[in-house]
Formats: structure tokens, sequence, C-alpha cells
């Protein structure tokens, strides 16, 4: 399972609780879409992950910037992730970003708004926040592989699945 986490706006802590700490203690592959504020936050991420992805978004301080690429890739069960935040890219950029980097999936945060799209003929996952949702539900994304096909679920960190899409491999 790969975990997909953005948007925690923490000063001292990872702030995972339920569903959510526990998708990033099983996941294979934990990638965090940015705005984590401080490196402490980053640091206690990386500590509960096996394997962390991670960008900087545009609430990070400048040591964590200077830590953090912007945009990311990751291969995954066969598939090419490319991760932004999402503050400095269009749709139109992410498209194109995309296609360079050969990616089938793109995953973004920043809005707070979970979500799972179509982005020019590739899957958009933005796994929303699950410590500071704002006006949506809290939420983080949990990819896997069942019988040749990519599942996506949107999930609370109470641990209810409120969307989910299936892919063909």
């Amino acid at each position: 399972m790969l975990t997909v986490i953005s948007d925690t706006h923490g000063t001292d802590d990872h702030r995972l609780t339920g569903r959510t700490l526990a998708a990033v203690r099983d996941a294979d592959h934990v990638v965090h879409a940015g705005d984590f504020t401080t490196e402490a936050v980053y640091d206690a991420v990386d500590a509960e992950a096996s394997a962390l992805t991670a960008v900087t978004g545009n609430n990070e301080t400048p040591g964590l910037r200077a830590r953090l690429p912007a945009v990311a890739t990751v291969e995954w069960a066969g598939h090419r992730l490319l991760v932004a935040h999402g503050h400095e890219h269009s749709e139109t950029a992410l498209g194109l970003l995309a296609r360079q980097e050969d990616a089938d999936i793109v995953v973004v945060g920043h809005s707070h708004r979970p979500e799972i799209a179509e982005l020019d003929g590739r899957l958009l996952v933005n796994p929303g926040s699950y410590a500071d949702p704002r006006r949506y539900r809290p939420a983080h994304a949990e990819l896997d592989t069942d019988d040749g096909a990519l599942r996506v679920r949107l999930r609370s960190p109470e641990g209810e699945t409120f969307e989910t899409v299936t892919r063909p491999q």
C-alpha cells in the first residue's frame, strides 16, 4: 500500500491519528505533498514511515525548504507518480509536467480538498489534509493494487472510506 498525505500544518509533531496514523505505519511507501511547516513535523512523519517521499509546500520554514524538492517522482507498483504541492502549478502546467515525467498519477495538495479526478488522461489524487482540513473533511489517500487493478481510496482519520476509484493496470 502507498499512503498519501498533505498539509499537516504542524509545529512540533506529525498530528497523525487513527486510520491515518495506521495507514502511514502500514504503507510500503508514504508520499507527503507538502506543507509540513517545520523540520520537526517532517522528522516526526519520517520516523513513522518505512519510506517517505516529500515535497515542499508554500508554508515551510527556510530550513525545511532547503531539505525538500519542489517536485518529486515515485515509482510504485508499476506506476510513476508525480508529486507537487500544487501552489505553483496550474492544471495545464501539471499536465505538461506529468507528461514530461511520464507519470500516470499526479499527487497534489495545497487546496485541503480531498479529491480523485482526471488530469490530462492521468489520475489526479489530492489527499486533502488529515490535520488541518479547513472547510473540507479531514482525509488521506490509500493506493493499492488488487487483481491487476489500481484502487485509490480517500479515507478519514476515523477510517471511513468516502471515495474510491478503481482503474485497470
